[in-house]
């Protein structure tokens, strides 16, 4: 096992419904395989969910163990597909080129990484045959009206063919959308065990939760069906990744144009924390042992972003150039395992960002008052917190006996 890899990882495992430690079958070479898209129409924010999520997931294993092989599947034989090749009068192909093609570029602007192996099912037509005469073989399916159904009886403790051929027939970590749990994956994993007599498909199963949209779930009769591509022409991919980041991955997610303008306006803050100290010495970018800890937490990213936020005031605050250099590097090495502060800052604003205004004067003033409100009450956290959100705004306080002024820097 790597160095690194002697960090205890946790996540909550969908099918035993508890917290287990991850223990890789084979620490030299962790294998994950995430549930990819149906490549029949734009990818929604609900299908970004997993990919942000077990992106983060990815990111960290390859942080810890010396190598991970990342499995996402493109399904591109459904009936979805040819439903809409029927109404558009296109070939099915043409469909699932062109929307594996936007798929591609979208989750690229939302700063996925790309799976090492990304299988198509159309190119694994003979392995499926193949499974599915084991299974007629071993009693476990049988033919009916030119169908194939699974026996169900076969499989006492009852509640697929790409995953075994490139990570086994067991592997560590299946994740995706908590919609897929049945009938999908419970399926997925009776097909498995019964074609390979193994005791189990993979060791942990990971499932992110729902998302709706202003808080109702998405559909397109009521108006809120926003798909990625549609959302990447009124936003940055990092404010729409930031904001799918900000609740924990198995509770449901709310969606709003609020929380897109809050995730904006909190990168906003951590790009200016990295602007004001640009003419620091850059060092090898490290992550800090408080993100390390929230994402070894079942991938606890509310928490990280948290501690990010806390590395960016703390960057603030130094004027010891030695330290500004360590919490400089340790906040770029954090953002990093996030997927996060990708550009340079001044590239970040120049791009279009929806950043915040320059504060007016009477809100300079407002917020200095509050700041001297909570000095009074004893409350330092609250009134460094307001000192720091000044200087990301680019205002600088100054104290003296006869109070407290400021400059823009």
């Amino acid at each position: 096992m790597d160095a690194k890899a002697d960090k205890t990882l946790s996540f909550y495992d969908t099918f035993s419904r508890r917290r287990v430690p991850l223990v890789p079958l084979d620490p030299k070479n962790v294998r994950l395989y995430v549930c990819g898209p149906t490549v029949y129409d734009y990818a929604h924010i609900g299908n970004a969910r997993p990919v942000v999520v077990f992106d983060v997931l990815y990111r960290l294993l390859k942080h810890l163990f010396p190598k991970v092989t990342y499995v996402r599947n493109i399904t591109d034989v459904d009936d979805k597909i040819n439903e809409r090749a029927i109404t558009s009068g296109r070939s099915i192909q043409e469909i699932t080129d062109e929307t594996t093609r936007i798929f591609h570029s979208d989750m690229d602007a939302l700063g996925a990484l790309a799976p090492d192996i990304e299988p198509r099912a159309t190119e694994h037509i003979p392995q499926m045959v193949e499974m599915i005469e084991c299974l007629i073989e071993k009693g476990h399916a049988y033919e009916n009206q030119g169908h194939v159904l699974f026996n169900v009886p076969s499989m006492p403790d009852y509640g697929s063919a790409m995953s075994k051929m490139y990570l086994g027939e067991t592997f560590d970590i299946h994740a995706g959308g908590i919609d897929l749990v049945f009938p999908h994956h419970e399926n997925e994993i009776a097909q498995s065990r019964c074609a390979f007599g193994t005791c189990k498909m993979a060791n942990m199963w990971m499932h992110n939760g729902y998302v709706t949209v202003e808080g109702e779930k998405m559909s397109k009769s009521l108006g809120n069906f926003y798909t990625v591509n549609d959302l990447l022409k009124d936003w940055p991919g990092e404010t729409i990744r930031y904001a799918l980041l900000s609740g924990h991955y198995r509770a449901p997610l709310n969606y709003s144009i609020k929380g897109l303008s809050d995730a904006q306006g909190a990168l906003d803050r951590l790009y200016q924390s990295l602007r004001l100290s640009e003419d620091i010495e850059q060092q090898t970018a490290f992550p800090g042992e408080a993100v390390l800890e929230a994402l070894a937490d079942d991938l606890n990213t509310p928490v990280a972003l948290s501690k990010l936020h806390a590395l960016a005031r703390r960057l603030n605050k130094t004027s010891d150039n030695e330290e500004k250099k360590k919490v400089r590097s340790e906040m770029i090495g954090s953002a990093k395992l996030l997927g996060l502060l990708n550009e340079k800052p001044d590239n970040w604003f120049q791009k279009g960002s929806k950043q915040v205004s320059s504060p007016t004067d009477a809100e300079i003033e407002k917020l200095i008052q509050a700041r001297e409100q909570a000095r009074e009450n004893r409350d330092f956290g609250t009134a460094d917190e307001i000192r720091d959100q000044l200087k990301s705004m680019g205002v600088i306080l100054e104290d003296s006996k006869s109070g407290t002024t400021w400059k823009t820097s």
